[in-house]
C-alpha cells in the first residue's frame, strides 16, 4: 500500500466529452478540470488520486479490481451509462473489499425512465448525484471519512 491513502476516480464511456457535451445536464467543467479539483483537495487531505476514464466496460471492471490489489482506500465511480445496464460492473463492486462511491453529475432520478436503475448503486456504499461537478468533491470527502 502507498504511503498515503490511494483513492480510485473512475469515469465511463463519454465522460471524456465533458465541458462540450450536453453543458446544459453536465455542466462546462472537463474531466481534466475535475480531476485538477480533486488532486488539489485530496492532497489537503493527505491522500493521493488515481484518475481515470474508459469508453470500455471492461477496463472499469479491471480498475476495480486493480484498486482491491493495491489497497485503495475507496473509489469514486462514475459509470455512465454502464450504471444502468453492467451487472458485471455491480458484480465487480460485490467481489472487491474497497468502498465505491456511485458518482453522477445529474440527477438520473429527474432524467429518463431508463436512469432510474442503477446496477452500481446496488453495490455503492453511497450515492453522490445531482451536484454537477460537485458531486465528486462531496464523494471524496466521504471516502476520506470512510
Amino acid at each position: 500500500m502507498a504511503d498515503k491513502p490511494i483513492i480510485f476516480v473512475l469515469n465511463g464511456p463519454n465522460l471524456n466529452l465533458l465541458g462540450t457535451r450536453e453543458p446544459e445536464i453536465y455542466g462546462t467543467d472537463t474531466l481534466d478540470d475535475i480531476a485538477g479539483h480533486l488532486d488539489d483537495r485530496a492532497r489537503a487531505a493527505g491522500a493521493s488520486i488515481d484518475f481515470r476514464q474508459s469508453n470500455h466496460e471492461g477496463h472499469l471492471v479491471d480498475w476495480l479490481q486493480e484498486a482491491q490489489a493495491v489497497g485503495a482506500r475507496a473509489v469514486l465511480l462514475n459509470a455512465a451509462g454502464y450504471t444502468h445496464t453492467s451487472v458485471a460492473i455491480l458484480d465487480a463492486i460485490k467481489a472487491i473489499n474497497v468502498p465505491v462511491f456511485e458518482v453522477h453529475l445529474s440527477d438520473p432520478h429527474k432524467r429518463e425512465a431508463f436512469r432510474h436503475l442503477s446496477y452500481v448503486s446496488m453495490g455503492a456504499k453511497a450515492v453522490f448525484a445531482g451536484h454537477g461537478a460537485k458531486s465528486y468533491e462531496l464523494a471524496l470527502d466521504a471516502a476520506l471519512q470512510f
